[in-house]
Parts: structure tokens; sequence; C-alpha cells
């Protein structure tokens, strides 16, 4: 694969990206929560950069092997707590663009598991993390990049 151009050479046409990852990022949702949606959504999209990133940044929170290792069949396990059920479901609604039933559904376990406020902050973080993805898969950015990325990327 070749990279078509590193969009991050571009950093102020980028940063309003970052800005936005980085306020919801520090909006008061769990840090874990917001990694386990990032790596689930980088999964769906097959963003070898953000899965990199993520991954990292989640085993660096202390996230454990075996709930990274099983995010894609979070379905299939009890690992996941109710809250981050709700929010792996309305991260692959908005991600796969479901039927409006799956994402009816997606949405009535995100009510009663997020405040208004909080669904606003993490479909916001779907939204932003979706768009690193198609940056990076658009661009065949390589992961090999990642070490030339800026660090404000992070917070996407």
């Amino acid at each position: 694969m070749t990279a078509r151009l590193n969009p991050f050479a571009h950093l102020a046409l980028l940063q309003p990206l970052i800005d936005c990852g980085m306020k919801v990022q520090s909006s008061g949702l769990e840090p874990s929560l917001l990694e386990l949606v990032k790596i689930r959504a980088s999964q769906i999209n097959g963003c070898a950069v953000c899965l990199q990133m993520h991954v990292t940044e989640a085993r660096a929170q202390g996230e454990t092997e075996n709930r990274i290792v099983l995010l894609d069949a979070w379905r299939e396990t009890s690992l996941y707590s109710d809250r981050e059920r709700a929010a792996l479901a309305w991260t692959e609604a908005l991600t796969r663009l479901n039927s409006p039933a799956e994402q009816d559904a997606a949405w009535a376990l995100v009510e009663t598991q997020f405040s208004e406020e909080e669904r606003v902050k993490l479909t916001m973080m779907i939204v932003v993390i979706n768009g690193f993805n198609r940056f990076n898969i658009g661009f065949r950015v390589d992961p090999v990049l990642l070490t030339a990325r800026p660090v404000a990327h992070q917070a996407a």
C-alpha cells in the first residue's frame, strides 16, 4: 500500500477536528469508555492507524488485553458494563449507519445509560473518530507515521 499523502502535514486544516476530539476527551466521559468507542469504530472501518494508536492508549490507561481482544465480540461476553455496551451499540449504529430500527434499539440503550449531555459528547466522539478513520484510510496513512503525528491527535 502506497500512501497518497500525509494529511497531518496540513495540520491547520485538521486542527478543528483535533480540537473537537480533545474537547470531548476532556469532557468528563470515562477515558476508558472513549478508547473502547474509538477502537470499535476503527475496527469496523479497518483503520490501522487509529487501531494502533487507540489500542496502545487503552493499554497505557490500564485496559486489559482480554477486553481489547474481545471488543469485536462484545455482545458475546460479560466483560463490558451496561454503559459500555450501550456506547458500543451506539458506536456501531452510527459507524455503519444501520437501519432505523437498529439505530432506535441502540438509542434506547444509550438513553438508559447516558444523560442528554453525555449522549451529545459520546456522539461527537463517534463523529470525530469516524472522521479520522476516513482521513487515514482515504489518504492511506501508514501506522508507521504515528511517530510523526502531532501529539494532539491522541485525543481522537
